[in-house]
């Protein structure tokens, strides 16, 4: 793994590599079907207009998002792609028994060789019950405290290498490292690059420590974005995967035509947020059914904070927004998120962003 495989050249005008975070949306009347036709259309399009690279995020028990199982959907994405980096924003670590995470990844990294980058979270990304079921082990992965350990045993089958005397030294994550040169000379390919996720402090500080790449999920935490980058890059220690800190954050944006479509779609956003934290998860709404809601003052409130994390309105108010957040924060990357109802208002805003850069087309 290099320091060239991480870092992003920034492209046209864009005040960094601009870089995109699927959630594989599922709208009211539509399918999962649906949602992974629509994946495909905006990873092509998106490798075809610059973008650095293309992130799908593990989520379970949300009839809304179709993203459960980042692994097989990167695959499908590697064999609609040839360029653009595909990797997991993140798997949740606890979820899953290091070993088979190792495994899954190394698959991947056959199917793109150098184009797979592996994102990690502590949290579940779920409620308890769903993960109790992910796991079925009471407990396991239930502190903070275990995920080190937990990283640390992942790398470790990653690199093929533990110590003599460990349990899991004559174990292997194949495909990987253990195969080696083949007969013809090609060598087996190396481990993807490794990402801590975050949303507060302490996957800042131990991806400062570690000398890893840190992506912070500035859509769903915003307050914590820049304290978090701080202590990542105060925290920071030089490493064989980096001389110097590397952080994306993940953004919330709605590029649209108008502006009015814009507040019409994100406040469909709005209304899909208060169902999720009331405990009533669906499909994505569509903007007539958010209009047609009464919404509570409660939940007005609610909704009034959360979409003025999103920056929404046509290209040249997106713009104006993204490069006054990359002034606050001084991300390396900026990873974004569009949510709507309908695929097409999804490729139609990443189609815009990149009009408004000038990024590149293929």
């Amino acid at each position: 793994m290099s320091a060239d495989e991480i870092r992003g050249e920034a492209h046209g005008t864009a005040p960094a590599p601009l870089s995109v975070l699927d959630l594989v949306t599922v709208g009211s009347g539509h399918t999962a079907t649906d949602a992974l036709r629509t994946s495909v259309g905006l990873a092509r399009l998106t490798e075809s207009r610059g973008f650095h690279r293309y992130w799908v995020a593990e989520h379970h028990s949300m009839p809304g998002v179709a993203s459960s199982s980042p692994a097989v959907i990167l695959a499908h994405l590697a064999a609609h792609t040839s360029r653009i980096r595909l990797g997991s924003g993140g798997v949740m670590l606890p979820n899953h028994a290091p070993l088979v995470i190792a495994e899954q990844f190394g698959t991947l990294q056959a199917m793109a060789p150098g184009r797979i980058d592996l994102g990690l979270g502590r949290a579940p990304g779920t409620d308890g019950a769903t993960a109790a079921a992910l796991r079925r082990a009471e407990g396991r992965g239930e502190s903070a405290d275990d995920f080190p350990q937990q990283l640390a045993e992942l790398i470790r089958f990653l690199d093929d290498d533990f110590p003599d005397g460990h349990p899991y030294r004559r174990v292997h994550a194949v495909p990987g490292p253990v195969q080696g040169t083949s007969p013809g000379g090609v060598q087996s390919p190396h481990r993807p690059p490794v990402w801590l996720l975050g949303s507060s402090g302490f996957s800042a500080r131990l991806a400062g420590v570690l000398g890893l790449p840190f992506a912070f999920a500035h859509h769903f935490s915003a307050q914590n974005t820049v304290p978090a980058l701080d202590l990542y890059r105060e925290s920071f220690r030089p490493s064989a995967v980096l001389d110097k800190p590397y952080a994306l954050i993940g953004v919330s944006v709605l590029a649209a035509d108008d502006e009015k479509e814009a507040r019409r779609q994100v406040l469909a956003t709005g209304l899909n947020m208060v169902r999720l934290r009331t405990g009533r998860p669906g499909l994505f709404p569509s903007p007539e059914e958010a209009e047609a809601h009464a919404f509570s003052p409660l939940e007005r409130e609610f909704v009034d904070s959360w979409n003025a994390n999103i920056i929404h309105g046509t290209a040249d108010e997106v713009r104006s927004g993204l490069d006054a957040l990359h002034k606050r924060t001084a991300a390396d990357e900026l990873m974004i998120t569009s949510h709507a109802h309908e695929g097409a208002l999804r490729l139609r805003s990443y189609e815009l962003l990149a009009e408004e850069f000038g990024l590149p087309r293929d």
